[in-house]
């Protein structure tokens, strides 16, 4: 049973639950039953006033009868209180009749209040990255809602600008970073072939290496990183499967990236949706990396694609450590890493998880991770299913 303190908190939160267009039918509504109720006592007391103006009170009224031939005498105060009492009755049912004339009018004119409100808000929903070039441009009188409308057209301009600027600064970066890292390489890798070279420095040579590769690893992600978590330029029909197909082939070119006392399964079947198909191949690609990297010796990866609960899905499943539920959600956080934030860092530059959520995002799905019985992790993403034609 519903204790008395829950009850009056549900009636303290109602009107946060009902829709302004309905709140303003009913205020509507009380008005104009409060304004008709003062209506009818006003009506009443002039009604009763005037009769006693024109009657005297206590005396009584003789008229003829319908026959014509008698006559009947009836009290004053008597006749009085019976044509207040069918005044009443009648104003009555005539108050509750427009009353519910008024609230079908207050539920069309709160409609019409409020439909520049849906216009702000569909416009708003309809915007994206892509299409802040649009405005709402609200015509219509100098009013509050006006104003607002004209507010929010100020802030997508500012928005524009900054996606503008963010797109100008992930291109130069681009430039600006890898140009230098590539040089360093090259000149590098053009060193060590030199056969006078000496054995310490052969050292040193590789060791630069290894630390500019990482650091273009790293430059590579936040790029990534950046462009996933801007919306979509690209959208095609994708294939789950054939984009996890490429994947595989990628990973089996690549034997340094390659764990072979991990053994790769592989569950494939068609799942099309719409989305970057580029963005989707790292996405897989960082899952299937990250379950190769951080497994135990003689571990298993499951790649899985398919249709799951109407959504183009894709698992990977990996054994290896035991893995807390708490620490699973800050794994995804950029450069972050289960116990240390810099332990085994070589292994990558730590934002293999963020740039899948990123891009999950992206593309309006859901990444869904759990503990896996025994060790290692289970990520699932969604993404929304392209429709088949009929």
């Amino acid at each position: 049973m519903t204790s008395p303190k829950t009850l009056f908190k549900d009636l303290r939160e109602l009107p946060r639950r009902v829709s302004v267009r309905l709140r303003l039918t009913l205020l509507y509504g009380v008005l104009f039953f409060f304004a008709g109720c003062l209506l009818m006592a006003v009506t009443y007391v002039f009604v009763g006033q005037s009769f006693s103006d024109v009657l005297r009170p206590g005396s009584d009224l003789t008229y003829r009868s319908a026959d014509g031939y008698s006559y009947t005498t009836v009290p004053v105060d008597d006749l009085r209180t019976g044509m207040l009492a069918q005044l009443v009755k009648r104003m009555v049912f005539a108050l509750f009749g427009v009353g519910l004339m008024a609230l079908v009018l207050g539920y069309i004119v709160a409609d019409r209040a409020l439909a520049p409100l849906h216009a702000i808000t569909a416009a708003a929903r309809r915007l994206s990255e892509s299409t802040l070039h649009e405005r709402i441009a609200l015509e219509g009188p100098e009013d509050e809602i006006k104003e607002l409308a004209d507010t929010f057209d100020a802030m997508l301009v500012r928005l524009s600008e900054a996606f503008d600027s963010q797109r100008r600064f992930v291109a130069n970066a681009s430039h600006e970073l890898r140009t230098p890292l590539a040089i360093n390489r090259t000149l590098l890798e053009v060193a060590l072939t030199d056969p006078e070279v000496s054995p310490d420095m052969m050292t040193v040579g590789k060791t630069l290496l290894a630390t500019n590769a990482r650091h273009e690893r790293l430059i590579e992600g936040l790029l990534l990183l950046a462009r996933s978590e801007r919306e979509l330029t690209t959208r095609k029909v994708v294939d789950l499967k054939e984009v996890a197909d490429t994947v595989l082939e990628s990973v089996r070119k690549r034997p340094e990236a390659e764990r072979p006392d991990v053994t790769l399964n592989t569950e494939l079947t068609s799942a099309d949706t719409v989305g970057d198909p580029v963005l989707l191949e790292h996405l897989i690609a960082n899952l299937v990396d990250n379950a190769l990297k951080h497994n135990v010796e003689g571990g298993e990866v499951f790649l899985r694609t398919g249709v799951l609960d109407g959504a183009a899905a894709c698992q990977v499943e990996n054994s290896g450590p035991v893995i807390p539920a708490y620490e699973i959600d800050r794994l995804f956080e950029p450069f972050r890493r289960l116990n240390s934030d810099r332990i085994e860092s070589a292994k990558g530059a730590g934002l293999g998880l963020s740039i899948v959520r990123s891009v999950v995002n992206a593309h309006r799905g859901t990444v869904v991770t759990s503990p896996r019985p025994g060790g290692g992790l289970i990520i699932t993403v969604r993404l929304p299913l392209q429709p088949q034609p009929r």
